[in-house]
């Protein structure tokens, strides 16, 4: 009986932010949809891979798709600060789904070549410099009760890990049997999931600025806050870092599926099935950690996994030892980037949420392309392993790099308080 009762009030502890109707419904919609686009997601690096049968073609494919992100979400998080950011989700959601239609018709219809691709990857990055401003503050307007604000991101990332699990396997025996053009149907499909999720839900009237500011005015705000903000600036720093040098491993998952493991679409379909795993894991584990919990401890020790999964499956040339390795890898890939999202929102200013979402989108959007062609590029002089082995070691790198930071953090904060007292 006491077993029971603590099982149900662990369950209540993780899925707490479930209690809020409108996050209810935004992780409904957004889980179907992110399925749809993990699929997606595969199948073009796949598409891409398998007309080229290059790594470097596949770093510049996710640099077409998003560097321009990049260049327009500072632009992106000024409009979530002035406009409600549902209805800016409702315009970038139906505008994504007429980007995966459009691609479905160009590989439905065997009239597709890699410019064209490549365009259409770069019209949703800019999209999405619009969509994810938006999407991520909007957290906050869900949660009725604060201190579920932790759990309900927690959730967010679990969500994503679910898609990046499933998606992906899916994806790979979709290909195999239908082809791509299927997939992108797939996940035209599943926006609408996403589209009448935000419809059902009920916000309060929003409010527009008193007083309306240039564009360049607000971004000088935005900078300025974060310089005098370094608990944000510096974890905007620490996820640059990865972006560029460490999370654009996944340009190479083809190569390993293919040149190393000797498969086909299905082999990376589990690869990138068995990353989502890990990855799932991960976030649930965030997501039913006590209140309090020190998440900067948290973030460093995901990134120490995320160095040594990657070390590991470098190493590994059996398939079979490479699926757990891979999960291992997927335990760190994604909670270094949403523990860090969780502690900045959490710190943010309200009237300053979007403009440093704008800046975390920045660094993400701008750094993991460019990262995705430095990656391919020496991928195809080095090898794929070599290369993921340093990929390895950098992270490792740079987790005792951001521990000793924590540290004069946490003397700094000492000093302060004894100084109050």
């Amino acid at each position: 009986m006491t077993n029971n009762v603590q099982k149900k009030n662990k369950s209540e502890h993780t899925f707490r932010a479930f209690r809020n109707r409108n996050y209810s419904l935004f992780f409904t919609g957004q889980s179907i949809s992110q399925i749809g686009t993990w699929m997606q997601r595969t199948a073009v690096i796949w598409v891409i891979y398998s007309l080229t049968h290059s790594a470097s073609m596949i770093g510049f494919a996710v640099f077409a798709q998003q560097f321009p992100a990049f260049l327009f979400s500072l632009f992106g998080g000024v409009i979530a600060d002035r406009y409600p950011r549902y209805k800016i989700l409702l315009v970038t959601q139906t505008a994504s789904m007429i980007q995966a239609i459009l691609l479905a018709v160009l590989i439905l219809t065997n009239h597709y070549v890699i410019w064209e691709m490549l365009t259409l990857s770069a019209i949703l990055g800019t999209i999405n410099a619009f969509d994810v401003p938006a999407r991520q503050p909007m957290v906050h307007e869900m949660v009725d009760d604060k201190a579920d604000l932790a759990n309900a991101i927690s959730l967010n990332s679990a969500m994503v890990n679910l898609a990046r699990l499933i998606g992906p396997a899916l994806s790979g025996m979709v290909l195999q049997k239908f082809g791509a053009g299927v997939c992108f149907v797939v996940n035209a499909v599943s926006f609408i999931a996403v589209i009448i999720s935000l419809l059902l839900m009920k916000f309060p009237e929003f409010k527009l600025p008193a007083v309306k500011k240039k564009v360049t005015s607000e971004l000088a705000e935005g900078l300025k806050y974060l310089k005098q903000t370094p608990a944000i600036s510096i974890l905007i720093l620490l996820m640059l870092c990865l972006s560029l040098l460490i999370l654009p491993y996944d340009t190479m998952e083809p190569v390993f599926a293919k040149v190393i493991f000797k498969g086909n679409a299905a082999t990376y379909g589990y690869i990138s099935g068995c990353i989502g795993l890990g990855a799932l894991i991960g976030s649930f584990l965030l997501a039913s950690a006590k209140k309090g919990i020190n998440l900067k401890m948290v973030l460093i020790l995901s990134i120490a996994t995320l160095g040594m999964g990657l070390i590991l499956f470098s190493r590994t040339s059996y398939f079979a030892l490479a699926l757990p390795c891979a999960v291992i890898l997927g335990l760190g890939s994604i909670t270094p980037m949403s523990t860090s999202i969780t502690i900045i929102q959490m710190e943010a200013a309200v009237h300053m949420r979007g403009r440093v979402m704008s800046f975390v989108a920045m660094a993400y959007f701008g750094m993991i392309p460019l990262g995705s062609l430095l990656i391919g590029t020496i991928s195809q002089k080095l090898g794929a392993p070599l290369t993921m082995l340093c990929q390895g070691i950098a992270a490792l790198i740079i987790a005792v790099c951001f521990s000793v930071f924590l540290r004069s953090d946490r003397q700094e904060l000492k000093e302060k308080n004894h100084s109050i007292i």
